[in-house]
Formats: structure tokens, C-alpha cells, sequence
């Protein structure tokens, strides 16, 4: 990866393009450090740290901590992606957006961009107006002599457009830049706690090492706990990059036909099948599903010292059961969602292609079917041991609050192997274009 990043700055138009991207990641940066008004930061900063194991943390870890300090991009790009992923499943569920979707080419897909776009806006306002209200039932609020109206609509319009900008300016690092926007953002905002986690991580051991008595406000880890969790990382960190390019090759066969006074097909070739298809998506739903119990225990007075809410602590075995049958759930809902075998199988059927040792249409389809539920049971149990190894480790050393840690990793490294991917494929494409000049 390294190779590959300083060969391309070598090169002109690949140096502009990384150049262009870390400047907008330091605007996302610089933004995330900005505080919107009317707001008492430090309090609520405090208020969403003893609330661990909600969706808070969740929001919290994919903001870059933004949203616990309540900044202009406090959101961050979670509401484009919740009306992505809305407007994905509409398009299965509405024919007219499949249509427009499958039929529409160009302009089809720039009309559901943009209806993405707008449907991002309202899903930030409503997430904007749900933070508001929890700030001021929190009573977080610090607008002496101001109306309750307009220090909410000053709060809420700024969440919002700071949610749109970023939705924005991950465009132009798609358009100018390199690799997907959106998730370059995601990555700059978990990568941007490093600093804040290995801090943490040397104040636990030496805290440890002086005697220092653990307590609410004190941390404190044993050696062989920091050694474990760095040794466990690096494991996490080599299993997600092998299975993140491991795939299931399916044979396919094409018949040779004659168009003409020529000869077609004759090739074989293969379909590809990503073990992990539905990427990191299954994980981010359990888990906010997971922790909706202690969240709504949040907002009750007492709710939080509930027997229920309790059991459904991320230290709990009742949540891991719960975590872990989610995570195969949704991974079947997504691989299903992303991949159709009836589709494939009549695709194949009308290019002359098949799979040897089947008949082409339905016993092609339940063969395609039969593989893909194997590939997704593994890429779920995958899925499922990434996102409940930092629990188990963190009840083992007496960390409570690395629930989501399995996440941020799977969603970092996707992005690191993404961009060189991306990079490698740029530089390949201005060899070749060089040689055809």
C-alpha cells in the first residue's frame, strides 16, 4: 500500500488528486471542531460518556467524536447514508424507481441522486431536531434571554447544513479526488479517535503500573491487557483484509455460436462471489438495534438502572446473543438485497453461458442460490466474530466502552484497500493511455 501511494505521488494528476482529497478531509477536520451555539459542549460531552453502550456511541465513533462535542458536523455523513440505503430499498420495493433505476441510464441515475440528496436534507433535520431535544431535556442548553424558538432553529439549521455540506464535499473528493467520498470522510472521522485511544491506552497501563485504584473517572489497564488488545488489533486487521478480498469463483461456460462468418463465445470464465457481500452495513443495523433498550433507558429518569436495561448492557451475554443473531440476520437481508440468482441465471441463459453440470435456468438459479446462502453464513459468522471480539476482550481486561471498535476497523481497512484499488486503477489506466498516445 505504501509503494503504491508514493508511486502515484510521482505522478502530476494523481499527486493533485490526493492533494485535493487531505485538503478535504481538513476541512472535514477543521469543522468537526467547531462548536454550534447556544450549546454547553463540556456538560453534554460528559452526559454522552456516561451513557455507553447506546446509539450514541455509534454516532459518536462514525462523527470522529464530533458528536459528543456537539459541532457543525455533529451528524457527520450518517444521514446520506441512511437515505441511501432508504432509497436502495425503495427502488426493490417501488417499480417505478426500478425502472427509472435499471432503464433510466444517465439521467435515471442523476434523478435518483437527487432524490437522495433531498432526502437526505429531511432525514438531517430530523436527526437534528431529536438532538436538540435530548440537549434541552438535558437542560445543556446556555442561551440566557434568547426564545426557546429561535435558539432551536439556529441549533437545528446548522446540524443540517453541516450535514449537507459534508454530503457535498464528499462528492467533489468522488468527482476530484480519490476514491468514494463518503467514505474517506467515515475513515478521517474514526481515524481521527487514534490519537485519543492510544493516549488512553498508555494512561491505563501507567496508571496501573503507579497503583492507581480504578474507579468512574479513572482508567486504568493491566499490561497484558494493552498487549492483548495490540496483538488482537493487528490479528483483526489481518483477517478483514483476507477475507475482504476473498471471493467463490463459480464456473461458467459459454457455447460457441456462429454470427455471420464468424465465431463467437467458446471462453470459459467465471462468476465472482464476494464472501463478504453486504460489507460492514449488517453490523452498523445490529448494532443500533442492539442498543436501542439502553438508549431508550436514556431518556427515562431512572430508566438506565433498570434490570431490563441492564441485561441489554454491551457486557452482557444477553446482548452478545442478540448482536450476533442480528448480524446474520441483516447479512442475508443484504446479500439477498444485492444479489438476485434468477437475475444472473436468465442472464446467462440469454449470452449462451452455463455452468458445468447444470441445466441452464432453474437448476442454474437454485445452484447460484445454494452457494450464495453458504458464502453468506460465513461472511456473517465473520462478521459476527469482528464485532463481538472487542466485547470479549474489553470484559476481559475491564473495559466496558470497545463495542464498537470491531466496526471502526472492518470500515477502515475496507476503506485503505478501496482507495489503493482505486489508485492502482488510475495509474493502470494512464499507462495504458500513455501507450496508446
Amino acid at each position: 500500500m505504501i509503494q503504491t501511494i508514493r508511486n502515484a505521488w510521482k505522478l502530476p494528476e494523481l499527486r493533485k488528486k490526493i492533494l485535493f482529497t487531505i485538503f478535504a478531509l481538513l476541512i472535514f477536520r477543521l469543522g468537526s471542531a467547531v462548536p454550534v451555539p447556544y450549546i454547553n459542549g463540556e456538560a453534554l460531552r460528559d452526559v454522552i460518556a456516561a451513557r455507553s453502550g447506546t446509539i450514541f456511541d455509534l454516532m459518536n465513533a462514525m462523527s470522529g467524536s464530533a458528536f459528543s462535542m456537539a459541532t457543525v458536523f455533529a451528524l457527520s455523513i450518517q444521514p446520506y447514508i441512511n437515505s441511501s440505503i432508504i432509497i436502495q430499498l425503495l427502488t426493490v420495493a417501488i417499480p417505478a424507481l426500478e425502472r427509472l433505476a435499471k432503464e433510466g441510464g444517465e439521467e435515471g441515475r442523476k434523478k435518483i441522486a437527487s432524490i437522495t440528496r433531498y432526502t437526505t436534507v429531511a432525514i438531517a433535520l430530523l436527526q437534528g431536531f431529536g438532538y436538540y431535544t435530548m440537549i434541552k431535556s438535558y437542560d445543556l442548553l446556555s442561551a440566557d434571554g434568547l426564545s426557546g424558538l429561535w435558539v432551536g432553529l439556529v441549533i437545528v439549521l446548522t446540524f443540517t447544513a453541516g450535514s449537507a455540506f459534508l454530503m457535498w464535499l464528499g462528492e467533489q473528493i468522488t468527482e476530484f479526488g480519490i476514491g468514494n467520498g463518503i467514505s474517506m470522510i467515515l475513515f478521517a472521522g474514526i481515524i481521527s479517535r487514534g490519537p485519543q485511544l492510544v493516549m488512553s491506552l498508555y494512561t491505563g497501563v501507567r496508571n496501573d503500573i503507579l497503583g492507581v485504584t480504578p474507579s468512574e473517572y479513572v482508567f486504568v489497564m493491566p499490561w497484558w491487557g494493552a498487549l492483548l488488545l495490540v496483538i488482537g488489533m493487528l490479528a483483526m486487521v489481518v483477517f478483514i483484509v483476507y477475507i475482504s478480498n476473498a471471493e467463490r469463483k463459480i464456473p461458467v461456460q459459454y457455447a460457441k455460436r456462429v454470427v455471420g462468418r464468424k465465431m463467437y463465445g467458446g471462453q470459459s470464465t467465471h462468476i465472482p462471489m464476494k464472501v463478504n457481500m453486504s460489507g460492514v452495513m449488517p453490523v452498523i443495523f445490529a448494532q443500533s438495534i442492539a442498543s436501542l433498550p439502553a438508549t431508550i433507558g436514556a431518556f427515562i429518569p431512572g430508566g438506565s438502572e433498570s434490570a431490563f436495561v441492564k441485561a441489554f448492557s454491551p457486557s452482557s451475554w444477553i446482548y452478545g446473543i442478540v448482536y450476533f443473531l442480528l448480524i446474520v440476520a441483516f447479512s442475508y437481508f443484504y446479500a439477498g438485497m444485492s444479489f438476485s440468482p434468477v437475475e444472473v441465471a436468465n442472464n446467462l441463459k440469454k449470452n449462451g453461458g452455463f455452468i458445468p453440470g447444470f441445466r441452464p435456468g432453474k437448476p442454474t438459479a437454485d445452484f447460484i442460490t445454494k452457494v450464495l446462502n453458504k458464502i453468506t453464513l460465513f461472511g456473517a459468522l465473520y462478521l459476527a466474530v469482528i464485532a463481538l471480539a472487542p466485547i470479549i476482550t474489553g470484559n476481559l481486561v475491564g473495559v466496558s466502552s470497545m463495542g464498537i471498535g470491531g466496526t471502526s476497523v472492518i470500515i477502515v481497512v475496507g476503506v485503505a484497500l478501496e482507495t489503493v484499488k482505486a489508485l492502482e486503477a488510475q495509474m493502470l489506466m494512464r499507462h495504458y493511455k500513455g501507450f496508446l498516445e
